[in-house]
């Protein structure tokens, strides 16, 4: 995973941690003040929440143990399309110009322009070079896109 998504996991970690398990760790003593624990939805429902959030941090702890963080900007540029490069490219049906950047499963989000490298556009991407042209199967059908630009950022 990239530095930034590390960085990510690690801030969602904390969050659940200092805030999210002390704010429901109060909601369960405040239902359990309310009596008869079998007919107390709020109980139920906060305990639920709690099994969600501590399946959460075991998850998180995990793969950040787990994880292999790559810095981009410390790869020297080799002019080829990498895990944690941003391409930039543009389709050659419209030449629309659209930037990508490549991440990890955790931190791909189409919004944020951040492709899985495991995603069938980042696959094609990878290995070529500026100037190369890259033919992706789309739900849409087969897309054409001419590498413009890669930057280690």
């Amino acid at each position: 995973m990239t530095v930034q998504g590390a960085e990510a996991l690690r801030n969602q970690l904390d969050r659940l941690k200092s805030v999210e398990r002390p704010r429901i760790v109060s909601a369960i003593a405040t239902a359990r003040e309310q009596g008869d624990l079998r007919e107390n939805a709020e109980y139920q429902y906060a305990k639920e929440e709690q099994g969600f959030i501590e399946g959460r941090i075991l998850e998180l702890n995990g793969k950040l143990s787990n994880a292999q963080v790559i810095d981009i900007t410390q790869i020297p540029e080799t002019g080829k399309v990498i895990f944690g490069t941003t391409v930039l490219l543009m389709n050659l049906d419209d030449e629309e110009e659209v930037s990508y950047r490549i991440v990890g499963d955790e931190e791909s989000d189409i919004k944020q322009n951040k492709l899985s490298v495991y995603s069938p556009i980042a696959r094609g991407l990878i290995g070529k070079e500026i100037g190369d042209i890259v033919s992706v199967k789309t739900p849409g059908g087969e897309v054409e896109y001419e590498i413009c630009e890669i930057k280690h950022i």
